[in-house]
């Protein structure tokens, strides 16, 4: 009888075990090229869902999977929902690319990765406890906008569409635990809410420009995201309409802030009536900033001492064809650039601190932008090979 048994049991687990062996995954190449004479550490490379399915025989692509290589490591990937309809449009991963090298990679499909907190290094909320904050951050720098209820706030009432900065000297996420602690103005040595954004446009905000004037929004009336790490967050501020030179305007700005980066990527798209909108995006000047100015390069820059705790320095990065003026105005500088009719008007924006660890001094935030632009004009070259 026991023999039986065994037999039997044998049987059943060489069943099962069959059972359980994976077939061979399917795969595809995927070469990544840069075409520029300079180093691109921690980018961003995005395949769209259509063309992973015409290479990988996969029906979510929340289970493609990248190898470095054709038997490196895992990478972290992360599927993203661009329009929030329940369908998922493209993967994203990141690597290093050295000047001009093209690097393979290899898609997998398997089951959906499931992250850990340490993975996480994109990441933002709304924070209705601190008067509807939107607030997010990454592995280098954190910004927050303010929401409706601050405008009535009893204790500091404030009307701004402004980008406020928070520094960092750490890599980890830190405006979940800043919020609750409530101390986030003094540096207990991973950084502080040390700049004062205020009803200028801080660190990258920006409003309607005409005749000379700035004419920005109030403050943002619903929010949603898109995205939520562990790579990139992306998400949306609505604000309600306003006039702006005699013209009613509403604004739906999407922003969206990759790993390893210090800018986050501004769209508006606006709704108007009438003649064509011009957008100024800006950062307050105060009296001690030094101020560049590069049309040629599209680039606005600032540098500052901020509260006796270094230097900071803001930057925009516009399409030099985009940009219609420079110019000044309520204390911010500003770079105008001209509405497309059909599409959203883009920057990017976001700030350096020489105690971070990320930049010595100014010519250090100088050379980040010079080369972020660079890499703008310059894409990853992506070659997905069939099944």
């Amino acid at each position: 009888m026991n023999r039986t048994l065994s037999a039997i049991g044998l049987l059943v687990c060489g069943v099962l075990c069959a059972v359980r062996l994976p077939a061979q995954a399917p795969s595809a190449p995927l070469t990544v090229t840069n075409p520029a004479d300079l180093a691109r550490p921690a980018e961003s490379v995005v395949l769209s869902s259509a063309d992973i399915r015409r290479a990988l025989a996969v029906d979510d692509v929340r289970k493609v999977h990248v190898r470095d290589g054709a038997a490196g490591p895992e990478l972290v990937v992360q599927p993203i929902d661009v329009n929030d309809d329940g369908t998922f449009d493209e993967i994203l991963f990141q690597a290093d690319f050295g000047p001009r090298q093209a690097r393979t990679f290899t898609l997998l499909v398997g089951d959906r990765q499931v992250y850990t907190r340490e993975q996480f290094k994109a990441y933002g909320r709304f924070v209705r406890e601190r008067r509807d904050d939107f607030a997010w951050e990454n592995d280098r720098v954190a910004h927050r906008m303010y929401g409706a209820a601050l405008e009535t706030w009893a204790q500091e009432p404030l009307t701004s569409s402004a980008v406020d900065a928070w520094v960092k000297r750490t890599r980890r996420l830190v405006i979940n635990d800043w919020y609750m602690v409530d101390d986030y103005h003094r540096d207990h040595g991973d950084g502080a809410d040390l700049y004062s954004a205020g009803k200028s446009r801080g660190c990258g905000g920006n409003g309607i420009w005409d005749g000379g004037r700035l004419y920005p929004s109030a403050n943002f009336r619903d929010s949603r995201v898109l995205a939520n790490g562990p790579l990139r967050v992306m998400f949306e501020l609505t604000y309600a309409p306003w006039t702006a030179a005699g013209q009613t305007v509403s604004e739906r700005k999407r922003i969206t802030l990759d790993a390893g980066q210090n800018l986050s990527r501004f769209e508006s798209f606006y709704q108007a009536g009438g003649r064509a909108l011009q957008q100024a995006a800006g950062i307050k000047k105060p009296a001690d900033s030094v101020v560049l100015r590069s049309k040629e390069q599209g680039i606005l820059r600032t540098w500052e001492v901020v509260k006796e705790a270094g230097h900071l320095g803001c930057g925009i990065v516009v399409d030099p064809a985009a940009i219609v003026d420079v110019a000044e105005a309520d204390g911010n500088v500003l770079v105008v650039s001209g509405v497309p009719p059909a599409s959203p008007a883009a920057y990017y924006a976001g700030f350096g601190w020489d105690r971070s660890g990320d930049f010595a001094d100014m010519a250090a935030w100088d050379r980040y932008l010079d080369q972020f632009a660079q890499r703008l004009h310059a894409p990853l070259q992506v070659k997905l090979g069939p099944r």
